[in-house]
């Protein structure tokens, strides 16, 4: 077993880019974030690239495209793409009966203006189950804007729910170059990744082969940049992606990250479920004595939660397939909770839900990432994060202030039985819960989910 100064050793080599500290803004709101998407928008002048899992058509994901359609038309020579998922595109929102894709209105909009946007689809596999793009950024110029969310009326606070993630502006030639070149040479050009602001798209059945080689491609795929050291008044950021178990750096960094902690670190994911090795990593942080702080979303504030008296799904239940990973967790750990070592937070805030990701550790190192600590995101979907090093603790107090929001309304468990156990739940949960273990499908659900 290595101790936490060698796999320091190990982050403090990766490549890195020098960014001042004054130029790490973070944002503490989802209507800050959409208020700064679209000021942003509005002041580009050579480039926007924005990278998400999708943009929604309702009343927020028009908003957003028709500012990058204004932006268009008002200065033509204005590159602008948009990259999403190509399954989550074109199909509707689960649990909602039937509906047309996204991919209507990309066509529809296309159609209302003599200079287009580029709208381009990428499958990562060839079924939206066995992995999507997941990939986060979105890039102005010289400035990235980098959260979790994707963009649609609740990750904007359109309407009266918000959903609650991380929020960072970052103002750095090379970073943004870094990520504009990785889509530009993994994405623009490859044959499997199809543009959908036509009325021809073909189907991922005819992709078939070019998906296959497109995931072999992303697979062996990493940001490209100009490395340069920090000194006494920069951070040290490094951009990584990653798809596959296999040789995955994101998940390597990540795990290195873990086990780089000295005294505590502090872990925000939407959906408890870790993978075997970082649930071991953590484990062994709690009985090395290092403090360890969990934000988790109550199964209220899950995306997939459906609240009692309204028409129940199969979907509504991964909140408390979630949960009961939680209360055995908690279980498990119930002398570390006792001791102070172990804090698992609960985020709960009316009907709104939650769904940050990210890791600090020591005040030293910091995760951006839209990579929810999960199996899915550890061998499903293509992933990346911006790895950060504060050595001179210049963002201390930026991130103390984050940590609070994000902490402002949570609850601590002090003990396992505060977690809800399946014997409490509604009946319909219960009977579903009772068959996926009955035919052990949780096993494999816990892989996908």
């Amino acid at each position: 077993m290595h101790s936490s100064a060698h796999y320091r050793h190990l982050l403090a080599n990766l490549p890195q880019i020098a960014v001042a500290a004054q130029q790490f803004q973070t944002l503490y709101s989802a209507r800050d974030f959409k208020s700064r998407t679209l000021s942003l928008i509005q002041h580009a002048r050579q480039r926007i690239y924005l990278v998400a899992l999708y943009l929604q058509d309702d009343e927020a994901g028009r908003e957003i495209m028709a500012a990058l359609y204004a932006a268009k038309q008002r200065n033509p020579a204005l590159d602008i793409k948009l990259f999403v998922d190509f399954h989550r595109a074109q199909r509707g929102l689960i649990g909602k009966g039937k509906q047309g894709g996204n991919h209507l209105m990309y066509q529809e909009m296309a159609a209302q203006y003599p200079y287009q946007i580029e709208t381009y689809g990428v499958p990562v596999k060839g079924r939206e189950l066995l992995g999507v793009l997941h990939l986060k950024g979105f890039i102005f110029d010289d400035t990235l804007l980098y959260s979790g969310a994707s963009l649609n009326d609740i990750y904007l606070h359109q309407q009266e729910r918000y959903r609650f993630d991380r929020y960072h502006q970052i103002e750095s030639t090379e970073l943004c170059r870094a990520m504009v070149n990785y889509v530009d040479d993994q994405f623009v050009a490859n044959p499997a990744v199809q543009r959908l602001d036509s009325a021809e798209i073909p189907t991922a059945k005819q992709l078939k082969g070019p998906i296959r080689r497109f995931k072999m491609s992303l697979r062996q795929s990493q940001y490209r940049f100009n490395t340069s050291k920090a000194d006494g008044q920069q951070i040290a950021i490094t951009p990584l992606a990653g798809l596959g178990k296999r040789n995955n750096l994101l998940n390597r960094t990540i795990r290195n990250l873990v086990r780089a902690t000295e005294r505590e670190i502090f872990i925000c994911t939407p959906y408890f479920n870790p993978p075997k090795e970082l649930n071991k990593d953590i484990e062994s942080l709690l009985n090395r004595g290092c403090k360890v702080t969990i934000v988790v979303g109550d199964k209220t504030a899950n995306d997939f939660f459906i609240p009692p008296g309204e028409k129940f799904s199969t979907i509504g239940g991964l909140p408390y397939l979630y949960e009961t990973n939680l209360r055995k967790f908690a279980e498990r750990n119930q002398h570390h909770i006792d001791a102070g070592r172990l804090n698992l937070m609960l985020w709960r805030h009316e009907r709104n839900s939650y769904h940050l990701k990210g890791i600090f550790v020591d005040e030293e190192w910091a995760l951006l990432t839209g990579n929810n600590l999960n199996p899915r995101a550890w061998a499903l979907d293509l992933e990346n994060g911006l790895l950060i090093q504060d050595r001179d603790r210049q963002l201390a107090e930026q991130f103390a202030t984050e940590k609070a929001n994000i902490l402002a309304n949570t609850s601590r468990i002090g003990n396992y039985s505060q977690v809800e156990e399946p014997k409490d739940y509604p009946e319909q949960v219960r009977k579903l819960l009772a068959r996926i273990h009955r035919v052990k499908a949780h096993l494999l659900l816990k892989r996908i989910i």
